[in-house]
């Protein structure tokens, strides 16, 4: 079992693999996309690649990296065809001795069969539950031109020009989100690079102001998954919803989301997904009345820092 501070070269192309071959077979993604980021990319200083090899292909691999509060989060993921052999466990007792004495928080994607046998025959506790939602985009749809406050106006996203409008609001729209709050200059110009990248389904809502000046007050970015990456045919996504907290009552995430789903309808897609936590039952709710319905679920397992 190799442990990498970043996997190139012939392992990175084995656990790329690895992830598609999963992929294809799950009908999930194995990893969220920000472990398959920085395993292609590299992540932050501290974080790992591990992989494990079987003639001559990836049997396992698992993306470790620090959480930011002094503790470990995991991903990992074994080949379909080798699977039932004490891969799983074996990774996970690597990821437990990696990350010492800290909390260490390890996502399963799909709560697929074995995951939860897996988690709590290591005494792990389930400790966050994401759904996927989706909806189909058939039929009427929502407004192209919905009401906006007079002096607001929505825009695509400029490259080059609105990072750091859009991460400063992002980050105060998500001060409370582990992963969406955090989100670097870095991260965001990796996604820039992505293929999938449309500046034209990133919509941004400006306040003008007599004097000239800007102020960014919330944004939707919308996302298209290629088909046969989360169904046979193209899906587009819900990707980043957010308003900055001193717009909150201007009802713009209601006209953002509309704008969104109005454009990915213009794409010509039939049906549009998004991630929310389950616990936030009053958002669940809002997506459950506006035609959105459960599809899958991630599921975080946690095992507490240990005692010294």
């Amino acid at each position: 079992m190799n442990v990498l501070p970043r996997a190139e070269g012939r392992s990175l192309e084995l656990a790329l693999e690895l992830v598609e071959a999963a992929a294809r077979a799950d009908g999930v993604r194995p990893l969220s996309e920000e472990a398959e980021l920085r395993l292609r990319h590299g992540g932050p200083d501290g974080g790992r690649d591990v992989l494990f090899g079987h003639e001559g292909r990836a049997a396992a691999y698992a993306r470790l990296d620090r959480d930011g509060d002094g503790g470990w989060q995991a991903e990992f993921v074994v080949h379909p065809q080798l699977r039932r052999r004490g891969l799983g466990r074996a990774m996970a007792e690597k990821v437990e001795e990696l990350a010492g004495d800290g909390p260490l928080a390890v996502w399963a994607h799909g709560e697929l069969p074995g995951s939860a046998e897996l988690g709590t025959a290591r005494g792990w506790t389930r400790a966050r539950t994401l759904l996927q939602m989706r909806m189909p985009l058939a039929g009427p749809g929502p407004h192209a031109d919905p009401e906006l406050p007079a002096d607001v106006v929505v825009r695509p996203f400029r490259p080059g020009v609105d990072e750091e409008a859009w991460l400063a609001v992002n980050a105060a729209a998500f001060a409370h989100h582990p992963e969406q709050g955090g989100m670097t200059r870095r991260d965001l110009e990796l996604r820039e690079a992505e293929e999938w990248f449309d500046p034209a389904g990133f919509l941004l809502a400006w306040r003008l102001a007599d004097d000239g000046t800007e102020t960014l007050l919330g944004s939707h970015w919308t996302k298209v998954h290629p088909a046969g990456e989360v169904a046979d045919e193209p899906v587009g996504e819900v990707y980043v919803l957010g308003v900055a907290p001193a717009a909150q009552g201007l009802r713009l995430g209601r006209a953002l989301t509309d704008l969104g789903l109005a454009h990915l309808r213009s794409r010509g897609l039939a049906e549009v997904l998004l991630y929310v936590e389950e616990d936030n039952t009053a958002a669940v709710a809002l997506y459950e009345r506006s035609g959105f319905s459960r599809y899958a679920v991630d599921v975080q397992w946690h095992r507490p820092a240990r005692r010294s």
